[in-house]
């Protein structure tokens, strides 16, 4: 479905620009709520508390200049990429190789984590080895990307925040349901298992 919309640049790089607000705001809701975020932050949260719950909000930071100072521009001057806005103003070759560079370097850290948790869930679910789930994923997720441009990920993203937030939804009120749905009487019992420095900054 998203590789017959998908036949020009446009349309690749921007979902030939059909996506709208609400859709897009889903779909970057379902790009930070990745394996890495939510196993991340669980784990960061049960071995230093309250403190591990700063890194759930420090990606927030680079909203606003993503917003004011590129996403503006890449519209104005119907761009697709950072570099080709600076390569725009400034000498072309030195700017792609450092965008390139910073964007490979980035994306490696980030796929890294993503491709650890997805491989260890394959392995998981169909009891392959944990080498050839990363490599299905891999393959799965080049093809996906390559045939369906931005509509199909854009896509997968607006249907991993209903499902994530539908889950984390649910699973808050069965849990808050074991407490009769006060947060106090979680709090305290979490100190009774795990000490008073579990609720400390």
């Amino acid at each position: 479905w998203a590789a017959r919309k998908t036949k020009t640049t446009e349309e690749f790089f921007a979902a030939g620009r059909t996506i709208s607000g609400r859709q897009n705001g889903f779909a970057l809701a379902g790009d930070y709520m990745s394996a890495a975020s939510f196993l991340g932050i669980a784990g960061l949260v049960s071995l230093s508390g309250f403190d591990g719950l700063i890194y759930s909000t420090g990606w927030l930071v680079g909203w606003p200049v993503v917003l004011f100072l590129i996403a503006e521009p890449l519209r104005n001057l119907g761009k697709y990429t950072f570099a080709d806005v600076v390569s725009f103003r400034l000498r072309q070759t030195p700017v792609r190789v450092a965008a390139a560079i910073g964007t490979l370097a980035v994306v490696a850290f980030y796929l890294i984590a993503q491709m650890v948790g997805a491989g260890n869930l394959i392995k998981l679910m169909f009891g392959i080895s944990y080498e050839l789930a990363v490599v299905i994923v891999g393959l799965v997720m080049l093809a996906y990307v390559l045939f369906g441009g931005m509509i199909a990920t854009t896509w997968v993203q607006i249907v991993k925040a209903v499902l994530l937030l539908g889950g984390a939804a649910l699973l808050c009120v069965l849990t808050l349901a074991q407490f009769d749905f006060n947060p106090a009487v979680l709090f305290d019992k979490a100190a009774q298992e795990y000490g008073r420095e579990v609720l400390a900054p």
